[in-house]
């Protein structure tokens, strides 16, 4: 299990990091507005902080869901330690 979440967390971090570095190329953290009204008042780290952890977090939910759907339906129970009758 540990392994899986490693597996699935680790490309995501790497893959966050990119993300991150595309998205602010364009996007000035300073000009940040609440869906196009009140600006933000974050400083720029947080801006950066919480967009890489909201990306991140996207990112390794989509990886769970893909290894969830691969797994074979004997490696999903065998984890929860009981087998369904064939």
């Amino acid at each position: 299990m540990k392994q899986r979440a490693l597996t699935i967390l680790w490309p995501a971090f790497l893959m966050a990091g990119v993300l991150e570095m595309l998205v602010f190329v364009v996007v000035d953290p300073n000009e940040l507005r609440w869906f196009g009204g009140e600006a933000l008042h974050w400083s720029t780290q947080a801006v950066y902080t919480v967009t890489f952890l909201i990306f991140w977090g996207v990112i390794a939910v989509a990886g769970a869901l893909s290894a969830l759907l691969e797994a074979s339906p004997d490696e999903i129970n065998a984890e929860r330690g009981r087998h369904w009758p064939r």
